[in-house]
């Protein structure tokens, strides 16, 4: 997938959420459905993956390719990480990546800071994706908790999927409370 379709995906997917987000009742930032993460700790698990990101991608390239290495196989598909994802998901059987375990409740008073974080985040990501080489790319590696080493571009559409992901549940979760 071309760059720039990546970082136009990035947005669709944020301003998707965010649309669906701004919708719902105050009482969903903070209750969820039993034995389920609240909207708001969707947000912050969001967070928690965009912002590292990021991060990594604002630092040099090369240390980047010191610390963690480069790729040695071609860049999947959208299509084959998504599945790759869901399979994974499938076999951690409900396990839940470190940072996000016992993760605090936020406050209702904080939901308009967190999603305008999110949505800061994001477009810093889409800024990065339109400017990072696809030679960067398609050959600098970062790791992830449940897929392992990824290529930054196979990292950068899975952050829109993983939002994709996290949407679905959010709506399938408030339509079963409303039913």
């Amino acid at each position: 997938m071309h760059k720039d379709d990546i970082a136009d995906l990035i947005d669709t997917k944020h301003s998707e959420l965010i649309t669906w987000l701004e919708k719902q009742p105050d009482d969903s930032w903070t209750q969820g459905p039993e034995g389920k993460w609240t909207t708001g700790q969707q947000v912050l698990h969001l967070l928690q993956g965009i912002v590292p990101l990021n991060n990594a991608l604002s630092m040099p390239k090369f240390l980047l390719r010191l610390k963690f290495g480069k790729v040695n196989r071609p860049v999947r598909a959208y299509e084959a990480i998504v599945k790759r994802y869901q399979e994974r998901l499938s076999d951690a059987k409900g396990k839940t990546y470190k940072a996000s375990q016992n993760m605090k409740v936020p406050k209702l008073a904080d939901k308009q800071y967190l999603l305008n974080r999110l949505q800061t985040e994001e477009k810093k990501l889409q800024y990065k994706t339109r400017r990072i080489s696809d030679k960067n790319l398609d050959t600098v590696v970062l790791p992830h908790p449940l897929m392992g080493k990824m290529p930054v571009r196979e990292l950068i559409m899975w952050t829109a999927h993983h939002v994709e992901h996290h949407t679905e549940i959010l709506k399938s979760s408030y339509s079963n409370l409303s039913d």
